[in-house]
């Protein structure tokens, strides 16, 4: 069993290199969460036209929350949901091993926001490091190191 996972594994982490292989290079980022978030942008990430829309469309992007004197925003319900999933790995992986996410989660609650409002600043700042990568693919080198002679 444990070969087949691996063996997947190995198949999706050569997929995702292919079209996009700086998402593996970022952290928090694993072939899982990467295969999730390039599937959410299909084979015409051109249609895709701002980091705003990236944003909608993985169900990240902030729609006011306010009623009477309280003035906040919250997460879009709507958007395709393991792509949220792996936008919020990736959120809970950079707080966790990444001393410049947990700065950011300090100065945002010191700013008086939640902690809850605070990750969802961090996802949406994650959304957008991640749409300028798929927006911009940097090709793979090839896997031939020479060309075949005919």
């Amino acid at each position: 069993m444990t070969g087949e996972v691996r063996d997947l594994e190995h198949r999706i982490t050569d997929a995702v290199a292919v079209h996009t292989p700086a998402l593996l290079d970022r952290p928090g980022i694993g072939p899982d969460s990467a295969a999730a978030l390039l599937i959410t942008a299909g084979d015409n990430p051109d249609r895709l036209h701002s980091e705003a829309c990236f944003a909608a469309l993985r169900g990240v992007s902030p729609v006011q929350a306010s009623s009477g004197k309280t003035h906040r925003r919250r997460l879009n319900r709507g958007g395709d949901r393991q792509a949220n999933a792996a936008l919020y790995r990736t959120t809970l992986s950079r707080l966790r091993w990444g001393q410049r996410s947990r700065d950011y989660l300090d100065r945002r609650t010191t700013e008086g926001k939640t902690r809850r409002e605070a990750i969802r600043c961090l996802k949406r700042y994650i959304a957008r490091e991640i749409y300028y990568l798929i927006s911009k693919p940097t090709p793979a080198p090839s896997l031939r190191s020479q060309p075949t002679a005919a």
